[in-house]
């Protein structure tokens, strides 16, 4: 048992502020013991009864990993809702059930890592389930309403602790602790920074956790951003705790230190204050603190700001005071108002991109359903374990009535033949009811294991036939007839024993290898080919069985058959949230996998009335010509099934909006690692070319008028005001979009930008009148020449419609603001990273604490702009700081160079600077233009004279 001090302590008081209660727990620590809390499993302090405490309690749509609990639509389907209250409602139910949940369990812990406010820049990221939207402003607002929710309303104890995840510009898996983002000062301030900003100055947020990948050549995990903007933007404590095992990936995959201990002192000092790493083994952290606490690279000053901060969180979750906080021994689980909830959610979050009349359906339409998802209802890596399930297929069963619906899964349906003339075999396991992966709960599921104690495969004369799905990049899935997949153990043998494909590493997934006249059979998750063997059918490195694969039918056939009798189909297509795109694993393309597109096509030709549902966690290129109607829906949690066959039958007409762009085709895609939204023109803040579908399309059963558009400028907002009018014969939800476009920019500005929504019920023929007050920031961009955010001066085109590209009414404003100086080069020179354009650099470290360098990003030249330099009544040098090897062209206004400045041998390292100084004359105002050879790091230029 805990031992409990005196209550005459002064950390145990209430009435006292939680600062100076913090202070006196704190001094009653010992430097070991303040050590022992940087780990994310920290241990009790049984002397002053202390409890232990637990970093991190996944809960990005529900209470993942910790067993059965409500499931809501993944987090970019709550950003397609645009509905900030229905999310902070969702928050809310979250908190109540990890706390009901934590009532029971302790391992259910109340600093809860969520929500993730990365901006899905790019929509080959396999996590783009995870965020929110495109738009630094949508994000904002509906990861504040997430944070609301799970935080709780009480003013001094919260219910939850949320956590921010993950700082900063992190949008790919590929490589993912290894690469660096490139951020110039503009996307970093207007893009990437700007949603992590809104969210904590909102104030229900307890933290972030910095991402694995680096940023401009710096970790994250040791970025200066913590100090110089999160620790900004609020009064509060944050707590920043690392990402799983990102301390150690430093210096075991980026190399950036030479030890662990200086790599932990780097990362405590820079502000990380509870370290991941080693799972529930808090040793090997703890020993590389006391190792940098011996050799002087902490403090214990250093130690203490870091607990001092997770003491904070721990008050403010009612730690110590049970007898007064609101939600100690209380929750809600599973309630039906959860229930219900899920289910507005699901409706909420469904996007209906085309409808040519065919939807909504009659009551008495015969329907067939067909498709790989078509009765699915799948999980993510952060879900938690099902109560409650709704497939397309039961919804639609429900709706329309069993004897009205068709189902064809479009599977193919298949046998397994072995050289030796026998097929493989699935066993019958007597009680062997597929049990859900993680149903009982676990600290850290990647340590879950497959089972096995059911019998291993065998072959036979006869065989068993298996459901065969492709999943696109040939990556297959087999099926027994029991619904079981087949799926591989620790012991390496194969048996169907998986209710899902899952897991950190699936187990569940092969690929068909061609070889002479048969197949291999490779197993992904090992990498081992399958072999028969006396012993059962396993996977191993040598002796691969060559099977033949003996089709008995194709998908195609089966979903054309479905089709033709019935009056509309229902093609629901998508993706599996664990194969072809999800955390550590980006996608290659946007195209929708060809075993799909095959059951896509069967089912048009035998059938043109033909409905796409597409389920899943990201954007495809479709080809929606010949489609009287297409939706889209993420995975929408356990109400799934029941919320699409309500909207595809006109119960709930859809309101849901896309929160980020459709590309048409992958050439319209930047790279994955290019993170300069400006220079590559991404997301629909820039793109220049034609959607699919635009940002905040979405499609309603009825139809809205908009009118009486009126904006007026004040001293700190522009009020906006517009009506709507639902014209339509059905009661809907109409999502109201207000963008602006600055006229006549200086500088590269977004085609459009989001600045507000709104979210609004109309009656058949009723109005509502939005009015909107827009601060005067919102205007602005962030001014490299002066190093800070400006509102330029001129005219802002205010745009108000039904998307980014529905646009309904138009007006300007005219804005006094700041005029545009030309940068004062004389006075304070040129920071490198600061400039306007750039062709073929990327930014990287100055130092390894802080401030930018950039240099040639690959064995060409790189090209670096800066407009409109005013060098005053004259110049006559530059000098440039430099490390590396390389040179400097100067020149201006695009005319010849003026000066080359080389070193003249290499620098003793990429940290060690020089300066070169060479004779240049300028006067008035100018663009300098830069051009950078050699593997040279450029950090400032300066001029003399």
């Amino acid at each position: 048992m805990t031992a409990h001090p005196s209550p005459t302590e002064p950390f145990r008081d209430p009435q006292l502020p939680i600062a100076k209660r913090v202070d006196d727990l704190l001094g009653r620590l010992t430097l070991d013991e303040k050590t022992s809390f940087l780990h994310q499993f920290a241990p009790a302090v049984e002397r002053l009864g202390v409890a232990a405490f637990r970093t991190g309690q996944e809960a990005l749509h529900g209470v993942a990993w910790m067993g059965p609990a409500t499931v809501f639509p993944q987090a970019v389907g709550l950003g397609a809702t645009w509905n900030p209250e229905l999310v902070r409602r969702v928050g809310d139910a979250v908190s109540k059930e990890i706390r009901a949940m934590r009532a029971k369990d302790d391992r259910v812990g109340l600093n809860v890592w969520s929500p993730t406010v990365n901006l899905l820049r790019h929509p080959l990221w396999g996590r783009n389930e995870e965020g929110y939207s495109e738009d630094p402003k949508l994000t904002s607002a509906i990861a504040t309403a997430y944070t609301r929710g799970l935080r709780g309303d009480h003013p001094t104890y919260w219910r939850t602790a949320p956590v921010l995840k993950h700082w900063l510009a992190h949008n790919n898996e590929t490589d993912r602790s290894t690469t660096s983002s490139s951020v110039r000062p503009r996307v970093l301030h207007e893009y990437d920074l700007r949603a992590f900003r809104e969210t904590v100055e909102a104030g229900a947020v307890a933290g972030v956790m910095p991402a694995y990948n680096l940023v401009n050549g710096r970790p994250n995990h040791v970025s200066p951003y913590l100090r110089e903007h999160l620790r900004a933007w609020t009064d509060e404590e944050l707590l920043v705790c690392s990402d799983a095992g990102a301390p150690s990936n430093l210096v075991d995959s980026e190399h950036y230190f030479d030890t662990h201990e200086e790599a932990t002192a780097a990362s405590l000092v820079a502000g990380v204050d509870s370290f991941t790493d080693h799972g529930t083994d808090s040793s090997q952290m703890t020993g590389r603190l006391r190792g940098a606490l011996e050799r002087g690279l902490l403090t214990e000053a250093d130690v203490d700001t870091a607990v001092r901060r997770q003491l904070s969180v721990r008050f403010r979750l009612g730690e110590f005071d049970p007898e007064y906080d609101p939600h100690d021994a209380t929750g809600e689980f599973d309630t039906p108002a959860h229930r219900a909830l899920a289910q507005e959610a699901a409706e909420q979050a469904i996007v209906l991109l085309k409808n040519d009349g065919v939807l909504p359906l009659a009551p008495d339409t015969r329907v067939a359903v067909v498709g790989l998802l078509a009765d699915e209802c799948k999980l993510d890596w952060y879900s938690g374990t099902l109560i409650h399930r709704s497939t397309p297929l039961e919804g639609l069963y429900e709706r329309f009535g069993a004897e009205r619906v068709e189902f064809a899964e479009g599977v193919d349906r298949v046998r397994l033949k072995t050289s030796a003339g026998a097929f493989l075999h699935v066993p019958v396991a007597e009680g062997a009811a597929a049990e859900a992966r993680g149903a009982e709960g676990a600290l850290d599921p990647a340590l879950l294991t497959g089972r096995t104690d059911l019998p291993a495969l065998t072959t036979d004369a006869d065989g068993t036939e298996l459901a065969l799905a492709d999943w696109g990049q040939g990556v297959l899935t087999l099926r027994a007839p029991d619904g079981r997949y087949l799926s591989v153990a620790d012991d390496g043998y194969l048996r169907a024993s998986a209710d899902q494909p899952g897991g950190w590493i699936v187990q569940e997934t092969f690929r068909l290898e061609p070889h002479g006249n048969g197949h291999l059979l490779k197993h992904l998750g090992t990498g081992r080919h399958v072999c028969v063997s006396a012993e059962g059918v396993k996977v191993a490195d040598a002796d691969p069985e060559v099977f033949e694969l003996v089709v008995a039918e194709r998908g195609e056939d089966a979903a054309a058959r479905a089709a033709a009798a019935a009056d509309v189909v229902v093609v629901v297509a998508g993706n599996d949230p664990y194969i072809n795109g999800r955390e550590t694993e980006d996608r290659t393309t946007l195209r929708l996998p060809e075993h799909q597109e095959r059951l896509l096509r069967a089912a048009r030709a035998a059938n043109p009335a033909t409905v796409l549902a597409l389920v899943s966690a990201y954007p495809y290129a479709v080809d929606p010509a010949g489609l009287p109607a297409v939706l889209w829906t993420a995975h929408g949690g356990q109400a799934a099934g029941t919320a699409l066959a309500r909207v595809l039958a006109g119960d709930v007409s859809p309101a849901g909006r896309l929160p980020q762009t459709w590309y048409a085709d992958d050439a319209d895609l930047p790279g994955l690692l290019d993170y300069d939204v400006i220079g590559s023109r991404q997301t629909y803040l820039y793109f220049e070319g034609t959607p699919l579908f635009p940002f905040g399309h979405g499609l309603s059963y009825a139809r809205f008028a908009y009118g009486d558009l009126t904006a007026r400028a004040g001293e700190e907002t522009v009020h906006v005001s517009f009506s709507v009018t639902n014209t339509g014969d059905v009661t809907a939800d109409e999502v109201a979009q207000l963008y602006t476009r600055a006229v006549d920019a200086s500088v590269p500005r977004p085609r459009r930008e989001l600045l507000d929504h709104r979210r609004v019920t109309l009656a058949p023929g009723a109005t509502a009148e939005l009015a909107f007050e827009i601060p005067l920031s919102a205007f602005g961009f962030f001014d490299v020449a002066q190093d800070r955010w400006r509102v330029a001066p001129g005219a802002y085109e205010l745009l108000a419609g039904a998307s980014s590209e529905d646009v309904r009414l138009r007006t300007a404003v005219t804005l006094e603001g700041e005029p545009t100086l030309p940068r004062p080069v004389v006075a304070g020179g040129l920071a490198a990273a600061g400039f306007d354009e750039q062709h073929g650099v990327e930014i990287v470290d100055r130092t390894k604490v802080s401030g930018d360098a950039v240099t040639p990003a690959g064995e060409a030249p790189g090209e670096l702009v800066y407009r409109s330099c005013d060098f005053g009544r004259g110049v006559t040098g530059v000098r440039v700081e430099v490390a590396g090897e390389g040179s400097v062209e100067l020149s201006l206004d695009g005319g010849p160079v003026l000066a080359v400045l080389s070193t003249a041998a290499p620098t003793s390292g990429p940290y060690d600077y020089v300066p070169l100084d060479a004779s240049v004359v300028a006067a008035g105002v100018h663009d300098v233009h830069l051009r950078l050879r050699g593997p040279l790091r450029l950090a400032h230029v300066g001029f003399s004279g």
